[in-house]
């Protein structure tokens, strides 16, 4: 599977931040591969994806820092996810597993480390507006405004940044998707920002670390109310 996808990026303003043409190539069988190149800047960009191991280099030159390279990986990730997930809801042994609010309704809902932004959009369907989904990861922010608009959703801003993004905040659901050490930095921004009742949705982490992020979180003053697992991996429910 191989395609060309346009991405353009808006400033607050509505003036054009950047405007990339992206060539996507997928296999899936017999083993996954991949591959995504771009040029910014007169700069040749290509990430490779063979083996469970990423290649990323510019203008042909590899790149070998370990954070570029989680990016890289983080990045092709969220690529695939878009094209292969529809597909993995046909597949009969895949598990569907919902931890969170029964009535969504009205709720303002911030979808912490969106990703492709699948959840804030669930959580739009349920009912819930105005909805924000933010994720550090470029792709991820661009993922995200693409499924929204595939989805026909209307109230969901995305945003691409951090927890600094959410000082002076505040929201009756919280739903982060974010891996253990994120989620123990950024705890107390997360409760400060729930409102009264509100309710705090974790994962994204395994079962390991349910004693350190059950320290962390009550120390803020939240109550535990629910938990699931699936394998090894662990969502925690909280409330204010």
């Amino acid at each position: 599977m191989s395609f060309d996808k346009n991405v353009t990026l808006f400033l607050e303003d509505g003036t054009i931040e950047s405007d990339i043409k992206k060539y996507q190539e997928f296999t899936f069988y017999p083993d996954l591969k991949g591959e995504i190149t771009w040029m910014t800047n007169d700069e040749k960009n290509s990430i490779l994806y063979e083996k469970g191991e990423v290649i990323k280099s510019v203008n042909d030159s590899l790149i070998t820092n370990s954070a570029e390279l989680q990016k890289a990986k983080n990045s092709f990730n969220a690529s695939l996810y878009v094209i292969s997930q529809p597909f993995n809801f046909l597949n009969e042994n895949t598990q569907l597993t919902y931890l969170g609010v029964a009535n969504l309704e009205n709720k303002k809902v911030l979808d912490m480390g969106c990703g492709t932004g699948i959840l804030a959009i669930f959580a739009e369907m349920k009912g819930a507006k105005p909805l924000e989904a933010i994720d550090i990861d470029s792709w991820c922010y661009e993922n995200s405004l693409e499924n929204i608009e595939r989805n026909n959703c209307h109230h969901i801003a995305v945003y691409k940044g951090d927890a600094s993004l959410l000082k002076g905040k505040k929201y009756d659901v919280i739903i982060a998707n974010i891996n253990r050490n994120i989620l123990l930095s950024d705890m107390k921004t997360y409760t400060d920002c729930l409102n009264e009742n509100g309710v705090l949705l974790l994962s994204g982490f395994y079962k390991e670390d349910i004693a350190i992020i059950e320290d962390e979180v009550t120390k803020h003053g939240l109550t535990f109310e629910t938990m699931i697992q699936n394998n090894n991996w662990v969502a925690l429910k909280y409330v204010k």
